[in-house]
Protein backbone atom coordinates (compact mmCIF):
# COMPACT_ATOMS: atom_id res chain seq x y z
CA UNK A 1 0.00 0.00 0.00
CA UNK A 2 1.51 3.32 -1.12
CA UNK A 3 1.55 6.13 1.45
CA UNK A 4 2.62 9.52 0.05
CA UNK A 5 4.97 11.75 2.02
CA UNK A 6 3.24 14.49 3.99
CA UNK A 7 4.27 17.63 2.12
CA UNK A 8 1.79 20.01 3.72
CA UNK A 9 -1.91 20.66 3.38
CA UNK A 10 -3.22 20.93 -0.14
CA UNK A 11 -0.33 19.07 -1.79
CA UNK A 12 -1.50 16.60 -4.41
CA UNK A 13 -0.56 12.92 -4.30
CA UNK A 14 2.06 12.00 -6.91
CA UNK A 15 0.74 10.89 -10.29
CA UNK A 16 2.49 7.83 -11.76
CA UNK A 17 0.32 7.37 -14.84
CA UNK A 18 2.48 6.19 -17.73
CA UNK A 19 5.60 5.90 -15.53
CA UNK A 20 8.06 3.02 -15.52
CA UNK A 21 8.26 1.38 -12.08
CA UNK A 22 11.78 0.19 -11.29
CA UNK A 23 12.29 -2.11 -8.30
CA UNK A 24 14.60 -4.82 -6.96
CA UNK A 25 13.99 -8.39 -5.96
CA UNK A 26 15.57 -9.28 -2.63
CA UNK A 27 17.83 -11.87 -4.20
CA UNK A 28 21.31 -13.41 -3.97
CA UNK A 29 24.00 -10.81 -3.24
CA UNK A 30 21.39 -8.02 -2.98
CA UNK A 31 22.49 -7.06 -6.50
CA UNK A 32 19.14 -5.55 -7.49
CA UNK A 33 18.99 -3.40 -4.36
CA UNK A 34 22.54 -2.14 -4.89
CA UNK A 35 21.74 -1.30 -8.52
CA UNK A 36 18.63 0.61 -7.42
CA UNK A 37 20.80 2.55 -4.96
CA UNK A 38 22.97 3.69 -7.86
CA UNK A 39 19.94 4.84 -9.86
CA UNK A 40 18.41 6.82 -6.98
CA UNK A 41 21.72 8.41 -5.99
CA UNK A 42 22.87 9.28 -9.52
CA UNK A 43 19.54 10.73 -10.68
CA UNK A 44 19.06 12.53 -7.35
CA UNK A 45 15.54 11.18 -7.12
CA UNK A 46 13.04 12.65 -4.66
CA UNK A 47 11.42 10.50 -2.00
CA UNK A 48 7.66 10.77 -2.51
CA UNK A 49 6.31 8.10 -0.21
CA UNK A 50 6.48 4.71 1.44
CA UNK A 51 5.20 1.25 0.63
CA UNK A 52 3.45 0.13 3.80
CA UNK A 53 3.40 -3.65 4.17
CA UNK A 54 3.62 -6.31 6.87
CA UNK A 55 5.42 -8.64 4.47
CA UNK A 56 8.90 -7.21 5.09
CA UNK A 57 11.07 -7.33 8.19
CA UNK A 58 10.66 -3.93 9.91
CA UNK A 59 13.73 -1.67 9.89
CA UNK A 60 14.70 1.97 10.27
CA UNK A 61 17.98 3.75 9.61
CA UNK A 62 19.67 6.94 8.52
CA UNK A 63 19.21 8.49 5.10
CA UNK A 64 21.21 6.17 2.78
CA UNK A 65 21.68 8.95 0.22
CA UNK A 66 22.87 11.67 2.61
CA UNK A 67 24.96 14.40 1.01
CA UNK A 68 25.53 16.56 4.10
CA UNK A 69 25.27 16.35 7.87
CA UNK A 70 21.93 18.17 7.74
CA UNK A 71 20.12 15.48 5.75
CA UNK A 72 22.02 12.51 7.18
CA UNK A 73 19.67 12.34 10.18
CA UNK A 74 16.56 11.82 8.03
CA UNK A 75 15.09 8.40 8.67
CA UNK A 76 14.50 5.68 6.10
CA UNK A 77 12.44 2.51 6.39
CA UNK A 78 12.20 -0.87 4.65
CA UNK A 79 10.28 0.13 1.51
CA UNK A 80 10.35 3.63 0.06
CA UNK A 81 9.23 5.21 -3.20
CA UNK A 82 11.24 7.75 -5.21
CA UNK A 83 10.20 9.63 -8.32
CA UNK A 84 11.72 11.52 -11.26
CA UNK A 85 8.87 12.98 -13.36
CA UNK A 86 11.23 14.30 -16.05
CA UNK A 87 12.05 10.70 -17.01
CA UNK A 88 8.62 9.31 -16.05
CA UNK A 89 10.40 7.03 -13.60
CA UNK A 90 9.25 5.82 -10.19
CA UNK A 91 11.45 3.60 -8.03
CA UNK A 92 10.50 1.29 -5.17
CA UNK A 93 13.53 0.48 -3.04
CA UNK A 94 13.28 -2.52 -0.69
CA UNK A 95 15.80 -2.67 2.14
CA UNK A 96 14.87 -5.71 4.23
CA UNK A 97 14.12 -9.41 3.62
CA UNK A 98 10.66 -10.90 3.35
CA UNK A 99 8.90 -12.53 6.27
CA UNK A 100 8.35 -16.25 5.74
CA UNK A 101 5.28 -17.11 3.64
CA UNK A 102 4.67 -13.45 2.77
CA UNK A 103 5.88 -13.51 -0.86
CA UNK A 104 2.43 -13.95 -2.38
CA UNK A 105 0.58 -11.31 -0.31
CA UNK A 106 3.31 -8.81 -1.18
CA UNK A 107 3.09 -9.58 -4.90
CA UNK A 108 -0.69 -9.23 -4.84
CA UNK A 109 -0.51 -5.87 -3.05
CA UNK A 110 2.25 -4.60 -5.34
CA UNK A 111 0.48 -5.54 -8.57
CA UNK A 112 -2.75 -4.02 -7.27
CA UNK A 113 -0.85 -0.76 -6.72
CA UNK A 114 0.70 -0.95 -10.19
CA UNK A 115 -2.77 -1.21 -11.69
CA UNK A 116 -4.34 1.53 -9.57
CA UNK A 117 -1.46 3.95 -10.19
CA UNK A 118 -1.59 3.19 -13.93
CA UNK A 119 2.14 2.58 -14.27
CA UNK A 120 3.00 1.73 -17.87
CA UNK A 121 5.41 -1.09 -17.04
CA UNK A 122 7.49 -2.65 -14.28
CA UNK A 123 11.22 -3.41 -14.49
CA UNK A 124 12.47 -5.86 -11.85
CA UNK A 125 16.21 -6.05 -11.15
CA UNK A 126 17.22 -9.44 -9.81
CA UNK A 127 19.99 -12.04 -9.52
CA UNK A 128 20.35 -15.81 -9.44
CA UNK A 129 22.87 -18.28 -8.06
CA UNK A 130 25.75 -18.67 -10.50
CA UNK A 131 26.59 -22.17 -9.24
CA UNK A 132 23.15 -23.49 -10.20
CA UNK A 133 23.38 -22.66 -13.91
CA UNK A 134 22.91 -25.48 -16.39
CA UNK A 135 25.32 -26.08 -19.30
CA UNK A 136 23.54 -23.67 -21.67
CA UNK A 137 23.52 -20.88 -19.08
CA UNK A 138 27.28 -21.20 -18.59
CA UNK A 139 27.86 -19.93 -22.12
CA UNK A 140 28.32 -16.25 -22.93
CA UNK A 141 27.10 -13.35 -20.83
CA UNK A 142 25.99 -13.77 -17.19
CA UNK A 143 23.08 -11.37 -17.87
CA UNK A 144 19.55 -12.45 -18.79
CA UNK A 145 16.14 -10.92 -19.35
CA UNK A 146 12.49 -11.95 -19.28
CA UNK A 147 9.46 -10.18 -20.77
CA UNK A 148 5.78 -10.79 -20.09
CA UNK A 149 3.73 -11.39 -23.27
CA UNK A 150 2.22 -7.88 -23.10
CA UNK A 151 5.63 -6.21 -22.92
CA UNK A 152 7.13 -8.58 -25.50
CA UNK A 153 4.82 -7.04 -28.10
CA UNK A 154 6.09 -3.56 -27.27
CA UNK A 155 9.85 -4.00 -26.77
CA UNK A 156 10.76 -7.52 -27.93
CA UNK A 157 12.33 -6.12 -31.09
CA UNK A 158 14.47 -3.73 -29.10
CA UNK A 159 15.90 -6.59 -27.01
CA UNK A 160 16.89 -8.39 -30.20
CA UNK A 161 18.60 -5.20 -31.46
CA UNK A 162 20.58 -5.09 -28.22
CA UNK A 163 21.52 -8.74 -28.75
CA UNK A 164 20.33 -9.59 -25.25
CA UNK A 165 19.93 -13.18 -24.12
CA UNK A 166 16.59 -14.36 -22.78
CA UNK A 167 16.54 -16.43 -19.59
CA UNK A 168 16.55 -20.10 -20.55
CA UNK A 169 14.08 -22.61 -19.19
CA UNK A 170 15.61 -25.72 -17.66
CA UNK A 171 14.51 -29.35 -17.52
CA UNK A 172 11.95 -29.95 -14.78
CA UNK A 173 13.42 -33.44 -14.20
CA UNK A 174 17.06 -33.37 -15.38
CA UNK A 175 18.34 -36.71 -16.64
CA UNK A 176 14.86 -38.23 -16.50
CA UNK A 177 12.73 -36.09 -18.78
CA UNK A 178 14.58 -33.26 -20.51
CA UNK A 179 11.63 -32.24 -22.70
CA UNK A 180 9.51 -30.69 -19.93
CA UNK A 181 11.14 -27.33 -19.21
CA UNK A 182 10.34 -24.74 -16.56
CA UNK A 183 11.49 -21.29 -15.50
CA UNK A 184 13.95 -21.74 -12.65
CA UNK A 185 15.54 -18.76 -10.84
CA UNK A 186 17.34 -20.12 -7.74
CA UNK A 187 18.20 -17.38 -5.27
CA UNK A 188 15.86 -14.98 -7.07
CA UNK A 189 13.45 -14.37 -4.20
CA UNK A 190 10.09 -13.08 -5.48
CA UNK A 191 11.31 -12.88 -9.09
CA UNK A 192 9.59 -15.94 -10.53
CA UNK A 193 6.33 -15.44 -8.62
CA UNK A 194 6.07 -11.75 -9.50
CA UNK A 195 6.85 -12.45 -13.14
CA UNK A 196 4.33 -15.29 -13.53
CA UNK A 197 1.62 -13.28 -11.73
CA UNK A 198 2.30 -10.34 -14.07
CA UNK A 199 1.94 -12.67 -17.05
CA UNK A 200 -1.42 -13.88 -15.73
CA UNK A 201 -2.72 -10.38 -15.02
CA UNK A 202 -1.62 -8.79 -18.28
CA UNK A 203 0.92 -6.45 -16.67
CA UNK A 204 3.90 -5.31 -18.72
CA UNK A 205 6.97 -6.48 -16.81
CA UNK A 206 10.63 -6.98 -17.63
CA UNK A 207 13.05 -8.90 -15.43
CA UNK A 208 16.75 -8.10 -15.79
CA UNK A 209 19.03 -10.41 -13.82
CA UNK A 210 22.63 -11.40 -13.34
CA UNK A 211 24.09 -14.74 -12.30
CA UNK A 212 26.35 -14.14 -9.31
CA UNK A 213 27.66 -15.46 -6.00
CA UNK A 214 27.48 -14.01 -2.49
CA UNK A 215 30.39 -11.75 -1.53
CA UNK A 216 31.37 -8.25 -2.56
CA UNK A 217 28.55 -7.71 -5.05
CA UNK A 218 29.24 -4.07 -5.86
CA UNK A 219 30.83 -4.99 -9.23
CA UNK A 220 27.72 -7.09 -10.04
CA UNK A 221 25.51 -4.08 -9.26
CA UNK A 222 27.45 -1.91 -11.72
CA UNK A 223 27.15 -4.59 -14.41
CA UNK A 224 23.40 -4.90 -13.84
CA UNK A 225 22.71 -1.15 -13.79
CA UNK A 226 24.75 -0.71 -16.99
CA UNK A 227 22.64 -3.48 -18.53
CA UNK A 228 19.50 -1.58 -17.54
CA UNK A 229 20.96 1.62 -18.97
CA UNK A 230 21.57 0.01 -22.36
CA UNK A 231 17.79 -0.19 -22.69
CA UNK A 232 16.33 2.75 -20.73
CA UNK A 233 19.18 5.24 -21.25
CA UNK A 234 18.91 6.73 -17.77
CA UNK A 235 22.35 8.30 -18.16
CA UNK A 236 24.42 8.97 -21.25
CA UNK A 237 26.25 5.89 -22.46
CA UNK A 238 29.96 6.52 -22.86
CA UNK A 239 33.12 4.42 -23.09
CA UNK A 240 32.98 3.72 -19.34
CA UNK A 241 29.41 4.29 -18.09
CA UNK A 242 30.29 2.86 -14.67
CA UNK A 243 32.26 6.02 -13.88
CA UNK A 244 29.08 8.10 -14.22
CA UNK A 245 27.11 6.32 -11.50
CA UNK A 246 27.17 8.11 -8.14
CA UNK A 247 27.94 5.82 -5.20
CA UNK A 248 25.64 6.61 -2.24
CA UNK A 249 27.17 7.56 1.10
CA UNK A 250 25.65 4.51 2.80
CA UNK A 251 27.95 2.17 0.85
CA UNK A 252 30.79 3.17 3.16
CA UNK A 253 29.07 0.99 5.78
CA UNK A 254 28.69 -2.16 3.67
CA UNK A 255 31.65 -3.98 5.22
CA UNK A 256 31.49 -3.11 8.90
CA UNK A 257 32.60 0.52 9.09
CA UNK A 258 31.73 2.36 12.30
CA UNK A 259 28.23 3.72 12.78
CA UNK A 260 27.79 7.41 11.84
CA UNK A 261 27.82 9.70 14.93
CA UNK A 262 24.62 11.38 13.70
CA UNK A 263 22.74 8.18 14.44
CA UNK A 264 23.01 8.78 18.18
Amino acid sequence: MFIPCDRGAGSAAPDFKGFTLLMPAVSVGNVGQLAIDLVISTLDMTKVGYFYTDCLVPMVGNNPYATAEENSVELSINAEVYSLPSKKLVVLQIRSPFIKNKYRPFCETLLSWVKSSKCARVVLLSSSHAYQRDDEQLLGTPLRYLLTPDLEKAVGGRMKELNWKEMEKVAAYPGINDTDKVLHIPGGGITKLLFTESCSEGIQMAVLLKFCSEGDNIPDAFVLVNYLNEWLQLIKSEVNPSSQWKIPSSWRLLFGNGLPPALF
